[in-house]
C-alpha cells in the first residue's frame, strides 16, 4: 500500500502531521507513508523512519520562472504522483493544489477538507473531513484516520534529528547542569511579549533561581534584532545560540532542557514531542486550537478563552480579556499584542519555579 499526505504550509503544521502518520503506520504496518511538503519545512520530518519519501514544492523556484516553464513543473510534479500509483491521498488543506493532487493522483481514496471553490476542490474527493467545533489540530490531522474505520493509537507528536545534531546539543550544554531553554521570538512578531518583560524573565531565571538560560532565535534579521533589543534590558549573562545552530540542534538542545519558555511558535511544537515541559504565552492565537499537546494524553484539556491553562505538564499563559482569542494580527491588526505586553510578571515566576521544582523532584 502506499499513501501521500500533503502539507503546503509552515513548518510548525508539518511537525504537527506527525501523530497523523504514526497512526497510518500503525493501521497499516506494510505502507509506505509519502509527503509533499513546502521546501524549507521538511527538516523535523527528514529522519522520521516512518517517512518513505519526501516531495519538496519549491514556492520560490516555481514563482521565479516564466508561466509556461512553471506549469511544465506543475504538470510533471503531478505526473509523478499518478506514476507512483498511490492508493490513499490525504490533502490536510483547504487550498487547491492538495485537491490538484488528489485529482491527477487517480487514488482509489481520496481524502480532503471542502473550502475550496475550484472545480478540483468541488471533485477531487471521495471523502472530506473538516473542522467541526473548537477542536484542537492535532484532533482534525486525523480525522482522515476516523474516516478509514481504523483506530487512534496515540496523538503524541514526534521530531527526530541525526547524531551529528546531538553531538553539537552536547557541546554547548556540557557542564551547565540543567538549564532553562527560552524561544523568544516568531516570525510573526505580533505573537512576542514585551522585550523587557522577557528581559526579567531570562534575569530571574539566571540570577534568582541560578538556573541557566539558553536562547534560541531563527537566522533571520528580525528575530536577531529582537534578541540583541531583549538582551539589551537583562543584567545576566545567558547562553544565547541565535542565529548560530540549525533547527535540529535546537531540537536537539531543547531535548537536554529543563523546560521550554516559548511564543507561539514551531518551538513549541517541538518541545513537546520531545516530552519537555513548555510554559507558552499565547495572545491572539486560539490556544483550543494550537496548545501545547502532552504525549501522554488522548483528549484536549484546553478551552477557548484566557487566562492560564494546563494541558498535562504544559501550560499556556494567556491575559483573561473578553476580546481573546481575536485571531487577528496584533490589535487592530497592529503587528502589537497588548496582550502579551501586559502579562504579570510574578504569574510567570510562579510558574517557572512550579515547573522547574516538578522536574528536580
Amino acid at each position: 500500500m502506499k499513501i501521500l499526505i500533503s502539507k503546503f504550509r509552515s513548518i510548525g503544521d508539518v511537525i504537527l502531521l506527525s501523530p497523523l502518520i504514526t497512526n497510518l503506520k500503525s493501521n497499516y504496518p506494510e505502507a509506505k507513508v509519502d509527503l509533499i511538503i513546502n521546501k524549507g519545512t521538511e527538516a523535523l520530518v527528514k529522519h522520521n523512519p516512518l517517512v518513505n519519501n519526501i516531495i519538496l514544492h519549491d514556492r520560490a523556484k516555481l514563482k521565479s520562472l516564466p508561466v509556461l516553464k512553471r506549469i511544465k513543473e506543475e504538470f510533471n510534479t503531478l505526473k509523478l504522483i499518478r506514476k507512483t500509483k498511490y492508493d490513499i491521498v490525504i490533502s490536510t488543506d483547504r487550498g487547491d493544489r492538495g485537491a490538484q493532487i488528489a485529482y491527477f493522483s487517480k487514488a482509489n481514496i481520496k481524502i480532503g477538507r471542502p473550502g475550496g471553490k475550484s472545480f478540483f476542490s468541488r471533485r477531487a474527493f471521495t471523502d472530506y473531513f473538516s473542522f467541526h467545533g473548537e477542536r484542537h489540530v492535532i484532533d482534525l490531522n486525523l480525522d482522515p484516520i476516523k474516516i478509514l474505520g481504523k483506530e487512534i493509537y496515540t496523538k503524541g507528536l514526534n521530531v527526530h534529528w541525526n547524531r551529528e545534531d546531538s553531538e553539537v546539543a552536547n557541546n554547548y550544554t556540557h557542564g551547565l547542569g540543567g538549564f532553562i531553554h527560552i524561544h523568544p521570538v516568531s516570525q510573526c512578531m505580533y505573537k512576542c511579549i514585551d522585550d523587557k518583560l522577557m528581559a526579567k524573565i531570562i534575569d530571574y531565571c539566571e540570577l534568582e533561581l541560578g538556573i541557566k538560560v539558553i536562547i534560541t532565535a531563527a537566522p533571520v534579521k528580525q528575530e536577531l534584532d529582537r534578541v540583541k533589543k531583549i538582551l539589551s534590558y537583562a543584567h545576566s549573562m545567558p547562553l544565547n545560540l541565535s542565529g548560530k545552530i540549525t533547527l535540529l540542534e535546537t531540537a536537539a538542545i531543547n531535548k537536554l532542557s529543563l523546560m521550554l519558555l516559548v511564543v507561539d511558535t514551531a518551538v513549541m511544537h517541538i518541545a513537546t514531542a520531545n516530552d519537555i515541559p513548555t510554559l507558552a504565552f499565547f495572545g491572539p492565537t486560539a490556544v483550543n486550537n494550537w496548545g501545547p499537546w502532552d504525549k501522554t494524553k488522548i483528549k484536549s484539556d484546553y478551552i477557548r478563552g484566557g487566562g492560564l491553562q494546563i494541558h498535562g505538564k504544559h501550560r499556556v499563559l494567556m491575559e483573561d480579556k473578553s476580546c481573546l482569542p481575536c485571531s487577528n494580527l496584533g490589535c487592530d491588526n497592529s503587528g502589537i499584542s497588548n496582550c502579551l505586553n501586559s502579562l504579570s510578571l510574578d504569574v510567570i515566576k510562579e510558574q517557572i519555579r512550579l515547573v522547574v521544582n516538578g522536574k528536580k523532584n
